[in-house]
């Protein structure tokens, strides 16, 4: 049985995370804003009232953990706004950096101490991340800020590489969810199943890569 902790866990790919880790017998430590019944419905352990865009709340999820070893660190919490060169908002572009970009590095940071030889931390992004994948412009801050978490999760695998950790950078694929107002490709328990298997298959030689939730490669 692995502990896993996994942020934004209360609704959308977070909760279909934990509930098929759950399933398949691991331990969960399910992090949110704001919990509902359909996460206490999981029976996974919940630390609620985390915003990661907040210093003070990565302080309070610190405090927590207390140094508790975890299996699999989920940084899944994220935020989606659109921006246009004619609909311009650069404080929902801040905000986005804030929660998608600082929030898994603060995360991370903070929960160092739970990590041992042979854990893994995966960063949910997105292939709107990837610079030589935009042909559709738009969505400033949300690409700026999944750009920017994929260099973070570069840096990570590289400095956490000597500790036996490795970091995978995760594209969950168009998801109907909340967050894309019910418009995508898959629904979130296919995402959730496919980046499992990605996560089961990351170890210290191939840390450090891109992946689509159907297990290909993704260019940066």
């Amino acid at each position: 049985m692995s502990v896993i902790l996994i942020t934004g866990a209360s609704r959308g790919i977070g909760l279909e995370f934990t509930k098929q880790y759950i399933e398949r017998g691991d331990s969960v430590i399910a992090v949110c804003r704001k919990s509902n019944p359909a996460l206490e419905q999981t029976g996974a352990e919940i630390i609620e009232g985390i915003d990661v865009a907040q210093a003070e709340d990565i302080s309070k999820l610190q405090v927590a953990m207390n140094g508790r070893k975890i299996d699999i660190l989920v940084n899944n919490a994220g935020v989606l706004h659109s921006e246009s060169l004619d609909q311009m908002n650069f404080d929902n572009i801040l905000n986005q950096f804030q929660v998608n970009s600082m929030g898994p590095l603060r995360v991370t940071h903070a929960l160092l101490e739970s990590l041992d030889k042979g854990s893994k931390v995966a960063i949910v992004s997105s292939r709107m991340g990837s610079v030589e994948d935009n042909s559709s412009g738009g969505y400033y801050g949300y690409r700026m800020s999944k750009s920017a978490v994929n260099s973070v999760g570069k840096s990570l695998s590289v400095d956490l590489h000597p500790q036996g950790v490795a970091v995978a950078v995760l594209h969950p694929g168009y998801v109907r969810t909340e967050m894309t107002g019910g418009q995508g490709e898959i629904n979130a328990d296919q995402s959730a199943k496919g980046l499992i298997k990605v996560i089961d298959k990351l170890n210290l030689s191939n840390s450090g890569s891109f992946w689509h939730t159907n297990g290909s490669s993704l260019p940066w």
